[in-house]
Parts: structure tokens; sequence; C-alpha cells
């Protein structure tokens, strides 16, 4: 298979879908609440619709796990990552970034990667093998040292408060031994950012695989690590992940890892 024209072809099925939802964005959205916190409107089907159908006939053999369920189809060895807008909370009020992300799985290895965040007009891809991108230039990770040298990234839990606890602390330390921390409402934009260097790293808990896949896919391609709470390898599924530069990512590793675990054990 070549990743790169399929990696090219989905960057423009991205980003048409993009127009469409910056389209909608000034007009009237029909808002549902899926859970507490939890938005989908009609534009985020509507978006998911359009990705669903153009990625089913780039690669018709794939399957998808899709946020809004528009397709229940299982690939046997392919799988579409979607998430049609991730940051809705942002899109209903009219604030970015909000983007869609776009990841495709191999077997369980995430082979390609889209985030197109539409405020910015930003497309960050890559695939299996190459570096990673912004707009057609290459981009890397930072090259900070220590999390005193680093800006850093996080979400607020929504609807799961059972590590609030080990997450206050963590929000005590980095305020007070970084250069501070962001909360954007997007963890796909957060990921690319990290990605390209303006965050030195990003962590979360309670998060779907459509909201991760492509972002750390960009991380890893662009030089960078991820892992979960505990350092091991089920950041995709397991619902929480760390993210950083190669060179700050063990002291970020153990500081979530004190806090936020050891916290709630």
């Amino acid at each position: 298979m070549d990743f790169a024209t399929l990696c090219h072809s989905v960057v423009e099925l991205v980003k048409n879908t993009g127009k469409y939802i910056l389209d909608e964005s000034s007009g009237s959205k029909r808002i549902e609440a899926k859970g507490k916190n939890d938005f989908v409107t009609h534009v985020d089907k509507g978006s998911e619709q359009r990705l669903v159908k153009g990625l089913s006939e780039l690669l018709p053999e794939a399957g998808f796990i899709a946020e809004e369920g528009t397709s229940d189809k299982k690939g046997e060895h392919f799988n579409w990552i979607i998430d049609p807008i991730d940051g809705t909370t942002n899109f209903i009020h009219g604030l970015f970034p909000f983007a869609i992300s776009v990841a495709l799985e191999q077997d369980g290895e995430i082979i390609l990667g889209v985030v197109y965040e539409m405020g910015l007009k930003e497309c960050f891809y890559s695939w299996k093998g190459a570096p990673a991108y912004l707009n057609g230039q290459e981009i890397q990770v930072s090259e900070a040292a220590t999390i005193s040298d680093s800006l850093l990234a996080t979400g607020f839990p929504y609807s799961n408060y059972s590590k609030m606890a080990g997450f206050m602390d963590s929000l005590n330390y980095f305020m007070k031994n970084s250069h501070g921390l962001r909360r954007l409402g997007s963890a796909a934009t957060d990921l690319a950012y990290v990605a390209c260097g303006r965050f030195e790293g990003f962590y979360e808990y309670d998060l779907k695989p459509y909201d991760v896949a492509a972002g750390a896919f960009l991380v890893q391609q662009a030089g960078g690590k991820n892992c979960d709470f505990t350092g091991g390898n089920n950041y995709i599924y397991g619902k929480e992940i760390i993210s950083s530069n190669s060179l700050v990512f063990d002291e970020f590793k153990e500081i979530v890892n004190k806090l936020m675990v050891s916290k709630s054990e």
C-alpha cells in the first residue's frame, strides 16, 4: 500500500470537510446532549458522514471507530479512527480550536494520522515511515530538556471526576514548576502542538481513541513519546495519555504517575 498517496488523499478529504464545518459554524446549531457536558451537533454528524463516505472510497476494506457511530463496519485488518469535530463545546460557543482527527489503524498499529485545526487552517499529518508535517513543512518536537523549561497542556474532566484529587495536585505542581499550563479544549490539537514543538507535553484522562489516535501518532513521528499514566503503551484505548518530547518524557511521566496514579491507589 502506498501510504504517502493515501495520506495526501485523506488530507484533501479532511480539508474539504473542514470547509463544510466552517461554512456551518456561523449558522444555528442543532445540539444534543449525549451525556453530562458531552454534546453533539448536526455538524458533527454531517462531518462524520462525509468522512466515512470519502474514506470508504479510498480504502473500501477498512472499518470504522467513529465518535458519532455513522458506521459500525469493522475491518479485518484496517480501521479508521475518526473524530469529526474534536472540541465540539468550543465549536458550539464559536471558540477555536476545534479540529478533525483521522487515524488509520492496521492490525492494532496506527500507520497514518491527520489532524486539521480549522481556526488557523493548519493540517498536521504523517504516515508510517515518514516525518510529521504541518501544511507541507516538516515538524519536530521541541528541544526543551526539563519540565521547568516546558509549556504544558491538559484537559479538564467533564464527567469522570474519579481522579480529581490527583489531577488538582498535578495542576498545582505544574503551575509552580513549568512555564505554565494551557487548556485548549481539543486533545487532538494539543497533541498536534506537542508534535510541532509549541507544547513540550500533554496529559489527560478519560479520553477516547478518536481523541488521541491521530495526534499521538503525529507526536511519535515528530520524535516524541507517548504512554499511559503507568508508563505502559495502552494510551489509545486506555483512556489516559502522557505525551511529550523525548527529553522531558521521563521526568514528565514520573510526576504524572506519582500525582495521578499513586494518589489514587
